[in-house]
């Protein structure tokens, strides 16, 4: 594990000096937080401004799953996106040849190689979006700290989903489209389950899991569901990790590296 720590200080230190040497783009990546941010914002002011709202959520309770989302985002753009993105172009030019022969797990090094600070914008509006609706609500801290859990599972399951979707690569190599999609269906986490017809919730739950990045960790911030969703979680995010894993062995027995 120390080993494994030392190796992710020397990926992210590299990373973030070859970043920061463009430190501009940080300002027009927190403009273009802002502008998605006001955009979500609107979008959902447009459902809200007559008195209407989706059953059981009101404006303040709402917003606490945007914030989720938004929080969500920014982690991904900062972690996620960077890394996993590169999997089809090392596919394609053979440099994945180069990772499998390093002494380290070649999940580990493609999953963690390389970090973008541009995405800690949204993490940081999202943050504080969550704490202006949390204070309108009258949250506590206890509250927070009971969301940690599903919190750092939907983080997992989001980056399983990623993963093994990247792992495709290798049979399909061109996936961008598909990478798409999966965003695409994400962006339904901006709003709560209960805003979709019920078979697009059985989709989102059990199907392409969203309600549990964003839905079910708000409930657990409101304190909304008991120790069976979180547990729920908690099982689901440990089961695609350990699927990620297999399913990457799968791929690399059909993978035919550049010298062959």
């Amino acid at each position: 594990m120390e080993r494994y720590l030392q190796i992710l200080k020397l990926f992210w230190g590299a990373a973030i000096a070859a970043e920061l040497e463009y430190r501009f783009n940080f300002m027009i990546a927190a403009i273009s937080s802002i502008g998605s941010l006001l955009g979500s914002l609107f979008g959902l002011f447009l459902f809200y401004r007559t008195g209407y709202k989706f059953d059981g959520w009101n404006w303040e309770e709402a917003l606490i799953i945007l914030a989720i989302f938004t929080i969500l985002q920014g982690l991904s753009a900062t972690f996620l996106i960077p890394n996993l993105n590169r999997i089809v172009e090392q596919v394609q030019e053979g440099t994945l040849d180069f990772v499998l022969l390093k002494p380290i797990s070649s999940q580990f090094w493609l999953s963690t190689r390389t970090v973008s600070p541009w995405g800690i914008p949204d993490v940081i509006f999202g943050g504080l979006l969550l704490g202006y609706a949390g204070s309108k609500l009258g949250l506590g801290l206890g509250n927070y700290l009971f969301s940690i859990v599903p919190l750092v599972c939907g983080i997992i399951i989001l980056y399983s989903l990623w993963f093994m979707l990247g792992s495709t690569s290798i049979w399909f190599v061109k996936i961008y489209n598909v990478t798409e999609v999966l965003r695409g269906l994400l962006e339904a986490g901006r709003y709560p389950m209960v805003a979709y017809p019920t078979a697009y919730r059985f989709f989102f739950t059990f199907l392409v899991p969203v309600a549990f990045l964003t839905t079910v960790p708000a409930k657990v911030i409101l304190a909304r569901v008991g120790g069976t969703w979180i547990l729920g979680s908690f099982i689901l995010a440990g089961g695609l990790f350990f699927a990620s894993i297999q399913f990457w062995r799968l791929a690399l027995r059909y993978y035919t590296s550049a010298s062959s």
